[in-house]
């Protein structure tokens, strides 16, 4: 992610967002513009390198409220942000009590090994019927301003598959098939597509709703 010339930041309307992906800042962008009209969004990834905090938090909100205040530990000294933005989500399958749930990442032992994460979820649904397939991807986003904590849940509601459809997305988008596209599996969406529908989307308009 190419650097900003932080010169050109206003600390007193900056939010960083805890993260590296451009594309998510847009996506929050979009929905916190109009509640928060004057305010800059950029990315962690674009005000250095900065190394990943541990989320060892018991569930999501724990998570991203660790992601959030870690990038203010980074910036705010030296920029003097004190506004910051930072997501945690995961799949939340009912036959397995909730999981891979804030584990999804790193389910199968290595962080972020999509292949072997999908492997295990379908080794662990083979036996289940279609009935019983339903899950959730969920999105916890939390908003850190100065000693305020606000925050936004939402979920994306579908059932897991018996194979890999798609090529688009990441993570467990190819098994998950989402109620709001009947037949198509996440993997099979646009970005455009796959944004109006997110757990992360929802979560963000539930943020928003508070601002």
């Amino acid at each position: 992610m190419a650097a900003i010339d932080t010169a050109t930041l206003d600390p007193a309307h900056t939010v960083v967002v805890a993260t590296g992906n451009a594309h998510k800042v847009v996506e929050i962008e979009a929905i916190l513009s109009p509640v928060m009209p004057g305010v800059r969004f950029v990315a962690l990834g674009e005000l250095g390198d900065f190394p990943d905090p541990v989320e060892d938090g018991a569930d999501f909100f724990e998570n991203a409220l660790i992601k959030a205040r870690a990038a203010l530990a980074e910036t705010g000294p030296t920029l003097g942000l004190s506004m910051a933005v930072a997501d945690d989500s995961g799949l939340c399958v009912d036959a397995l009590d909730g999981a891979p749930g804030i584990f999804s990442a790193r389910w199968a032992g290595e962080h972020g090994n999509d292949d072997a994460n999908n492997d295990k979820l379908l080794h662990e649904m083979a036996d289940v019927p279609a009935g019983g397939r339903t899950a959730r991807f969920h999105s916890t986003v939390v908003l850190v301003r100065g000693g305020e904590v606000l925050r936004g849940d939402g979920d994306c509601e579908g059932r897991v598959g018996y194979e890999r459809r798609g090529t688009e997305g990441f993570g467990y988008d190819p098994l998950f098939l989402p109620d709001d596209t009947p037949g198509r599996t996440m993997a099979e969406l646009s970005l455009a597509e796959k944004n109006r529908i997110s757990h992360r989307f929802h979560a963000l308009e539930d943020l928003a709703a508070k601002l």
